[in-house]
């Protein structure tokens, strides 16, 4: 059985449609991250609507290859122009500018793009040997233990993504507000519609998303007056010279920032950001030249570059397990394999393998493809930089607008991605995360329903949610995250 789903998975990977989505979208996601302001997740965002079209698994091929190479060429700018490409290019810009400053660019870019690599496929090796274990352990989950492990999700979402936890705590009910409306709940009551039909079907996630991620930085753009930024070097040379050195100097580097990463990704709305930052941070912890970093020390790069890759797959970890999105990517994925029929869950693992074994050949894929088009890439960055703002910014808006529009021909979903939009701007502007808004709509209807269950179960009795071994060691996780920074804020002062 598993050698004929693996197959089937071979065959379905290796079919002319599928490598054609590989391929556009790998250049799509190469251009989105090296555009400096334009994220991985708008990336995701912006092809959505056009995997309405698609089959499954070229749909899903779409999202993990433009990911992935996004994330990776976000290094780009970020060391040619001190300006990353993606948030998680973020961490290690100044360390990647300051080398090419003083004419190591090539090495800079090179340990981006090698690292990436091995980090995306340390975090697949983890995806591929640990999602089917959980998912076995995961057929065992009532609806107790998935409460306490939504409301783990929806903790670690506002402690991990926010240095301001009371900002993410804010957002996050913003979210768990936004799941509430419409009829889909336990009770298929209309709540918060004021009388509007449109709103009784809910709020569309994927154009809220779409608004959220893609509006808010054609926004940005057009109430940003700084001058362009302006290329630091003209052409970069190559740059796989000196990188089998670089990996035979930092395994424990490549090997800790993997792990980290992977470790990361698989929290609930930490993802690749967070990862890098961490990552680097740890880098310069224990590096045995600490003083180095922030003078153009490639040391940083390499960590932070296995850890941003990694995590992405990590992140899949809970999205294909549980359904529970471990970054905004896949919060935005877990829309796609709804919308395809591929719920995501345990039972995925069980009834449809060869999806699965197809979602890890694309992973591995990926991440094999990313070195020779990142150098392509990388050859013609300064023309990909030049690329003016205002011709690009009015196309994403019409390919938005164009984009949910089709997928329920519906000028409501238009309405509430520019609302979203507008929003999102807003609580960017002041500081406000935007992942945990985006995990309390994926999750509030999934806590919701799991809640109202587990109580017609027990009678009502509040006991029963700690009467299964596993959901009473959930509960303690969950209680401990809660009250463990109140705790120590305490015995800190004391």
């Amino acid at each position: 059985m598993t050698s004929g789903a693996i197959l089937q998975a071979f065959a379905m990977v290796f079919e002319p449609m599928t490598l054609a989505a590989i391929a556009l979208s790998a250049l799509f996601g190469l251009f989105v991250g090296a555009v400096p302001g334009l994220t991985a997740t708008m990336a995701t965002a912006l092809l959505v609507p056009v995997t309405f079209f698609m089959p499954p698994i070229p749909a899903i091929a779409t999202m993990v290859t433009a990911t992935a190479m996004a994330i990776f060429s976000g290094d780009i700018p970020g060391c040619l122009l001190r300006i990353p490409g993606t948030p998680a290019s973020a961490a290690y810009t100044d360390e990647a500018y300051a080398m090419t400053r003083k004419g190591q660019a090539e090495t800079a870019l090179g340990a981006g793009l090698v690292f990436s690599a091995v980090g995306g496929l340390f975090g697949t090796a983890v995806l591929i040997l640990a999602a089917p274990a959980l998912a076995e352990v995961a057929l065992n989950f009532s609806s107790f233990e998935y409460f306490w492990l939504v409301l783990l999700g929806l903790t670690c979402a506002v402690f991990i993504t926010s240095d301001r936890p009371l900002k993410g705590l804010v957002t996050l009910s913003l979210g768990l507000l936004v799941a509430c409306v419409g009829l889909g709940n336990p009770a298929g009551f209309p709540r918060f519609t004021f009388g509007n039909a449109e709103m009784t079907g809910g709020i569309g996630m994927i154009p809220m998303m779409i608004g959220m991620f893609a509006i808010s930085e054609v926004i940005r753009y057009l109430v940003d007056t700084s001058p362009p930024p302006q290329l630091v070097v003209e052409k970069v040379g190559n740059v796989l010279a000196g990188q089998w050195a670089l990996a035979k100097k930092y395994p424990k580097q490549i090997l800790r920032g993997s792990v980290l990463g992977t470790a990361v990704g698989a929290l609930p709305g930490a993802g690749a950001d967070i990862a890098a930052w961490m990552s680097y941070a740890m880098s310069k912890k224990f590096s045995r030249e600490p003083e180095k970093f922030g003078t153009g020390h490639v040391e940083g790069i390499v960590e932070s570059g296995s850890a941003n890759n990694s995590a992405l797959a990590g992140a899949w970890i809970p999205a294909l397990v549980f359904g529970i999105p471990g970054d905004s990517i896949t919060a935005i994925v877990i829309g796609v394999l709804y919308m395809k029929n591929m719920n995501p869950g345990p039972t995925l693992f069980t009834t449809n393998p060869q999806n699965i074994y197809a979602v890890f050949l694309l992973f591995i894929l990926a991440n094999l493809i990313m070195v020779p088009l990142g150098l392509l890439c990388i050859k013609a960055a300064r023309h990909v930089l030049r690329v003016p703002r205002n011709i690009l910014m009015p196309i994403i808006l019409l390919f938005c607008i164009v984009g949910t529009f089709a997928i329920n021909n519906s000028t409501f979903d238009v309405a509430v991605m520019l609302a979203a939009g507008v929003i999102a701007y807003l609580l960017e502007a002041n500081r406000f995360p935007i992942a945990p808004a985006i995990l309390g709509v994926v999750l509030g209807g999934m806590l919701e329903e799991n809640f109202i269950t587990s109580m017609i179960k027990s009678d009502g009795n509040p006991a029963a949610f700690l009467a299964r071994p596993l959901a009473a060691g959930l509960a303690v996780v969950t209680l401990v995250v809660w009250f463990l920074p109140v705790v120590m804020r305490l015995w800190r002062r004391r």
